[in-house]
């Protein structure tokens, strides 16, 4: 079934309002596209719409946060991550406070909204940040289990989320685990390393390549599991990176930043947006155009793999 990651976070979310008396929700005009809205049906009195003030509404969570309440405060990453930058840098980050940023309507599948919010920055962005953990889940059940574990992470957390339905990877039994990758399939040679909705269409360029590679979900981009990579990289000829993201400061910058210091004879390749903005069109379309859908990855592969 095909479920946007923030519909599964808006149903999670009013989940864990109700069982945790210290959770807050915080939200900038956004309700129902974020799918905050869940929150605020099940317990209005812990939701609080700050109106178009993004930099405000991270204030607000600060000042909360260090009353010793855990908020969650979304809008779309580009307001969340790009508008209120500062307030997060400052108000939240340095002094380490229980803040979880939740941004919807993250990268190119935005689609029609066109470039001016279509965020490709905002993983190099919270990346950057010292006490900053970030996560991007691939479908629903991840999306559930991760807004679950960041509630009891210590500190600020980001969590990536797309506007496009995506398709179910994980079952009713997967369990998520704090910095840890995810190896979904096991091949040869090549490793294709990927995160969000570029997760699925990695399983299914896998499907049209000619020898079988190894595909790995990274849905904890910062931390990043260290171990998994660079073991990938010892056994493997060749590393493929798949982001629907800049590939300058996001999911491939992070793993070469494994790699570079470990001298390990494995290349590496990173299939993201290349330093671009993206335009407006509907979301399947543009990740073809930009050639991140299924079938212009594995071309990329088989060109690599020559």
């Amino acid at each position: 079934m095909a479920t946007a990651t923030r519909e599964a976070y808006g149903k999670t979310l009013a989940k864990l309002i109700v069982e945790h008396d210290d959770l807050f929700v915080l939200d900038a005009d956004l309700t129902k596209s974020t799918k905050t809205i869940e929150a605020k049906k099940a317990r209005p009195e812990h939701h609080f719409n700050m109106g178009i003030a993004e930099g405000n509404m991270m204030a607000v969570a600060a000042g909360m946060a260090a009353s010793n309440k855990v908020v969650y405060a979304s809008s779309f990453a580009m307001f969340a991550a790009g508008r209120a930058f500062e307030q997060i840098r400052n108000s939240i980050c340095y002094p380490n406070l229980n803040v979880k940023v939740c941004a919807t309507h993250a990268g190119i599948s935005v689609g029609e909204d066109g470039a001016s919010h279509q965020c490709i920055e905002d993983l190099a962005l919270m990346r950057s940040i010292p006490n900053m953990k970030v996560f991007q889940p691939c479908d629903a059940k991840q999306t559930e289990e991760i807004i679950k574990a960041v509630y009891s992470i210590e500190g600020p957390c980001y969590v990536r989320l797309g506007r496009l339905g995506v398709e179910d990877v994980y079952d009713e039994n997967y369990k998520f685990e704090f910095g840890k990758g995810n190896v979904l399939k096991k091949g040869s040679k090549v490793a294709i390393i990927a995160s969000g909705l570029m997760v699925q269409e990695s399983l299914k360029a896998s499907e049209l390549l000619n020898f079988e590679p190894t595909i790995i979900d990274i849905p904890t981009i910062k931390p990043i599991d260290k171990k998994l990579i660079i073991e990938t990289a010892k056994t493997h000829d060749v590393i493929v990176t798949v982001e629907e993201h800049n590939i300058y400061g996001g999911l491939g910058s992070a793993v070469s930043e494994v790699l570079a210091p470990e001298g390990i004879a494995c290349r590496q390749y990173m299939l993201g947006m290349q330093d671009t903005f993206g335009r407006s069109g509907k979301p399947k379309d543009l990740l073809g155009y930009y050639g991140l859908d299924a079938k212009h990855i594995a071309e990329k592969i088989q060109e690599i793999v020559k």
